[in-house]
This record gives structure tokens, sequence and C-alpha cells, in this order.
């Protein structure tokens, strides 16, 4: 009898080439919070951006009045699941930085409950962000970072923080909350940049 049962694969191979390398394909949607899940009523609730010179400010009214676009993108947690096809709605960086003047290439990203996560200004831009509220068709539970998280797929989904409130624009690399515990500063799923040093 062999080491390995006949027909077994494993999850690697259910998802192919879209799998970055270490992860499995997760068809649930797992909870993986950093803290307790902060609850934020919308008249309370507005996202910031803020720069070296002022602060860009939007409602929850204001923010859902924007144009929006509706994502379908694979994510993929450091701790190994990926799930393929998720599909979102929210607005595009690009919308909300388009009044913003800054130099800055840093960007701190700060949620409701006090995380953190840093990444550069260029990951949020050219349509590779998005503050999300919808997923799946219905209002983004809070366990998943309702009422808006920040969608960053391309990354390792630390960095689409959930429950955000603010971007801080920097003009030097501030590592957030897991990034000052050990995890990678980057967070590429494809180059598996989950820790420092990876």
């Amino acid at each position: 009898m062999g080491i390995i049962s006949r027909g077994f694969s494993g999850h690697r191979s259910e998802g192919g080439d879209r799998l970055p390398p270490g992860q499995y394909l997760e068809h649930g949607f797992p909870v993986l919070s950093a803290g307790p899940t902060p609850h934020v009523p919308l008249d309370r609730w507005e996202f910031a951006i803020a720069t070296e010179t002022e602060t860009h400010r939007w409602t929850w009214q204001e923010l859902t009045a924007l144009p929006t676009e509706t994502p379908t993108a694979d994510i993929h947690c450091v701790t190994k699941w990926s799930k393929f096809d998720t599909d979102w709605e929210g607005v595009s960086l690009d919308v909300l930085f388009e009044d913003v003047e800054s130099s800055a290439e840093y960007a701190l990203v700060h949620s409701y409950g006090g995380y953190t996560t840093n990444l550069p200004v260029e990951d949020l831009l050219d349509g590779k962000a998005w503050i999300a509220y919808r997923y799946d068709g219905e209002e983004l539970a809070p366990t998943h970072g309702g009422p808006a998280r920040l969608l960053v797929p391309h990354l390792y989904f630390w960095k689409s923080a959930k429950w955000v409130r603010a971007i801080q624009l920097l003009d030097e690399d501030s590592p957030g909350f897991w990034e000052t515990a050990g995890y990678h500063n980057y967070g590429d799923p494809w180059r598996e940049q989950r820790y420092e040093g990876d």
C-alpha cells in the first residue's frame, strides 16, 4: 500500500496556475481578525485620505454616491488559503485620488479598531484597489470588514484592511500592525512574501 491513497491529488491541483505557490483552494470564506469586530454606525462613518498638507473626507452617503465598480478577484490569505472569483462592489481608489495632490510614495492604512497596514501608493492606483462595501451582491458583513474595507487583491489579504477609515500618505514607509510583528513588508503571494526575509 502506498503512502498516499490512490486518487488523492490535494488542493493545489484544483487551483492550477491561478493558485500561488504554497496556497490551497478554499471554497468558504474564513474569518480572521487581529482583534474584536468594530461596529460603526453609518451616520458616524467616514473615510479620509490625508496628504502632507490637507485631508479629504467622505461620509457614507458621499462615498456610496460615487461611481462604483464590480471587480471579480482571486484573494490570497497569508495563512495559505486562496479563494477564486470573489465578487465585490465599491469605489476605485483612482476615483478617490482624483483631487488628491501629493508626492508621497507610501501609504499607511488605518482602520476602525486601530489596525494599520502599509503599502506603496502605486499599489492603490491604476485599477488595483477599491474601497469595497458589497460582497457577493450583499452589504459587506462586519466580520468581513463591513461597512467598508480596502480591497487590494494582488497582495496577501492582510493588506486589504477591514473596517477602513483612512489612508495616510507618507514620504517614508511606516510598517503597520502585522509588518511590525514580523510579516513581510510588501506581501506578494506569487513570491511567497509571508514573513520578514521571505
